[in-house]
């Protein structure tokens, strides 16, 4: 991934096009990994059964219950997203680990070096990215609506729009904060991970850097990210999807209380699925589109 010949703005393009790409394609599992994870345990109450059991099952509830189609709820947002978020995060990487280790810095960077500049690009990005993130949750926390209730948002624009009338311009940032953790945390164990097991992989005889080092690269990163991001995405999700929690430490202590350890690696199978797979449709991606963007000086 690294490639210093390329400019920032060729690199968002080419991250942006990528993290859209990626997000088209998997979707469907992200929206069952939110319903999973907004799903709270019945307390006291044996007779109601979770609604959602499952990545295959929940993904087939919500397409018998809202059609096909609800699958792809919130990827207006999430396109949205990926513009701002997967473009800077993954376009600033470079610059700053230069930055870190020094312009005039000959051989392999750190690992340590790797972490940090991608914990810097992760939370700037997000940071920015935020509302896009707000919104894309929000329509994807929407189930079927009972006869006679009325839909909360009734498209991207309006969730914007809704939320900025109902709540104030502030409540976009709602969830900041386990937003910029979450986000600093997965980036950095995508983009170190994927650099850090790229390089490696590289210097095993026999291997090039072709499609079978790309796939086996995001496969890693994707597994890294979701092993140390579970927990805050639970709470970002949940506090993004629910405002009835006071602030992040009390949606931490009540999901801990109430449900237990574990449910901070609710929706754990269907969150690796979702970014194992989008890991390796991204950074596929990312490398054949700056292949296609340079030509032959990608090889150079």
């Amino acid at each position: 991934m690294a490639d210093l010949k390329f400019s920032f703005a060729e690199t968002f393009l080419c991250s942006a096009f990528a993290a859209c790409f990626a997000e088209f394609c998997t979707i469907p599992l992200d929206t069952a990994k939110v319903r999973l994870q907004l799903q709270k345990k019945a307390v006291g109450d044996e007779v109601n059964l979770p609604k959602y059991s499952g990545l295959l099952g929940t993904m087939a509830t919500i397409a018998k219950e809202e059609r096909l189609s609800a699958l792809w709820k919130g990827i207006v947002a999430g396109l949205h997203r990926q513009c701002i978020y997967g473009g800077l995060r993954i376009g600033l990487y470079e610059p700053v680990k230069t930055l870190l280790v020094g312009a005039d810095y000959v051989g392999d960077i750190p690992l340590y070096q790797k972490i940090i500049a991608a914990l810097l690009t992760g939370a700037l990005a997000i940071t920015v990215a935020n509302p896009t993130d707000l919104v894309k949750v929000r329509l994807q926390a929407e189930g079927k609506f009972p006869a006679g209730i009325a839909r909360r948002y009734y498209g991207t624009l309006d969730a914007y729009y809704t939320i900025v009338r109902e709540e104030g311009l502030a409540a976009l940032w709602t969830g900041l904060g386990p937003n910029i953790a979450r986000n600093a945390i997965v980036n950095a164990a995508e983009l170190a991970s994927y650099d850090q097991v790229k390089q490696t992989i590289l210097k095993i005889p026999g291997f090039s850097d072709n499609v079978l080092t790309h796939l086996l690269a995001g496969l890693g990163a994707g597994f890294f990210a979701v092993c140390i991001g579970s927990p805050i995405d639970v709470v970002k999700s949940r506090m993004m999807g629910d405002s009835g929690y006071k602030n992040t430490l009390d949606c931490f202590i009540r999901t801990l209380r109430n449900e237990g350890f574990l449910a901070f690696y609710k929706g754990f199978v269907p969150n690796f699925t979702r970014l194992g797979s989008w890991n390796v449709v991204m950074f596929l991606t990312l490398e054949q589109a700056k292949k296609a963007f340079r030509g032959e000086l990608y090889y150079d």
